[in-house]
């Protein structure tokens, strides 16, 4: 299993406070893309130099559940 990171997700900016977000799997290739408003879960993964695991790990959650 390999660690996530920042470089799995795809963030683009859809209108004030969404972003469209796209999670690719490293291990299998697949995506899932969500539409959040989110705006502390974005600052804490795009928005930062070292984003933390736990809010990388939350972030994929979200896209793929939501």
């Amino acid at each position: 299993m390999k660690n996530i990171n920042i470089s799995d997700f795809k963030f683009k900016f859809t209108g004030y406070g969404h972003y469209k977000v796209i999670y690719t799997s490293p291990t299998t290739g697949k995506s899932w893309e969500v539409t959040t408003t989110d705006m502390p879960l974005i600052d804490a993964t795009k928005n930062t130099e070292y984003p933390k695991k736990k809010d990388l790990e939350h972030l994929k959650w979200i896209c793929k559940n939501l």
